[in-house]
């Protein structure tokens, strides 16, 4: 097996041309000095040195002598890299549903921190689904996830409840809206969600609702679109990859969206809070109790300052 000490040895000596001078530079004799250096040229299938009238590159060891030269700085950046890591202490890995808001993910992220954590916060954002399997899996330490959820074990604080906003087409109505499900809407081109009449046979144009796809959350997702039908109608979705491609759909007048997040809009764009029905984004700290201790020493205390964070956004 080709080995670290094997390829400071091919650098030493092509640096010294001195077998006694190369073996005083790694620390050895020259006996295994020279046989490191046959071990090393039958790993390879190549002479790397000329040895009848001193000790000179062949062709060959010139060819790879950079790419051992390169192989060492990678391996001393390694250790480098490690040391550092070591040095600074544990790390916690947290991960966020992409659906929570940009400034409070980034208060979350920073809550036990400014709790006198020492840890390294290293965040990732992920669907929920993905997320509850990294956390399983001990490849992340935390997570903010949608609720409802299944769990699989997972240990789980307190659901938080995020306001929403519902964003629309500029002089339309929204899912459930100010006309209601069962009223015509305001103006004859308004738009609602779900369907293709209002009520007493009254035209009017609904707007599919633009939903992340299902299989990031499919208990969420279900309880969301059940809450939208929850008065008797159909309601229509479009799935769109996040809430910026949600927006664009709203703006080109095609979808309505629902966001937690008030920083969320664009030029031809009305926003109201969701209160009719109440749509608020539920979120909830997940953790393994079965792996606590490696990188969190009370996961359930660090959980309950994030639900802290969480719960701070909540009442803004």
């Amino acid at each position: 097996m080709l080995t670290e000490r094997h390829l400071e040895i091919f650098v030493a000596l092509a640096e010294e041309e001195h077998f006694g001078a190369a073996a005083q530079r790694v620390g050895i004799t020259q006996p295994p000095l020279s046989q490191g250096l046959r071990r090393l040229e039958a790993l390879l299938g190549v002479r790397l040195f000329e040895r009848e009238r001193g000790v000179f590159l062949t062709e060959e060891g010139a060819l790879l002598l950079p790419h051992a030269r390169r192989a060492l700085a990678a391996l001393a950046e390694l250790r480098e890299t490690g040391a550092r890591e070591h040095a600074d202490g544990r790390r916690l890995r947290l991960g966020l549903a992409p659906e929570v808001p940009a400034p409070l993910a980034a208060d979350v992220a920073a809550a036990p921190v400014r709790a006198g954590d020492r840890a390294r916060i290293s965040t990732v954002t992920a669907p929920t689904a993905s997320l509850l399997s990294d956390v399983a899996s001990g490849r992340l330490d935390l997570a903010v996830v949608r609720h409802p959820s299944v769990l699989h074990g997972l240990a789980a604080g307190q659901v938080v409840l995020l306001p929403t906003w519902i964003l629309t087409p500029a002089g339309s109505a929204t899912p459930a809206g100010p006309a209601g499900p069962d009223r015509p809407a305001d103006s004859g081109g308004a738009a609602e969600v779900g369907g293709a009449a209002g009520a007493g046979g009254a035209a009017v144009r609904r707007l599919p609702v633009a939903v992340r796809p299902r299989r990031e959350a499919p208990a969420a997702h279900d309880l969301f679109v059940d809450t939208l039908a929850s008065r008797g109608r159909r309601v229509e979705t479009v799935v769109v990859a996040d809430e910026r491609a949600g927006l664009a759909l709203v703006a080109a007048g095609q979808a309505v969206l629902v966001t937690a997040d008030e920083t969320l809009t664009a030029s031809r764009v009305e926003r109201r809070r969701a209160t009719d029905p109440p749509l608020p984004l539920r979120l909830r700290v997940v953790w393994n109790p079965r792996r606590s201790g490696a990188a969190s020493e009370d996961p359930a205390a660090t959980a309950r300052l994030l639900e802290n964070a969480l719960a701070e956004g909540a009442a803004r």
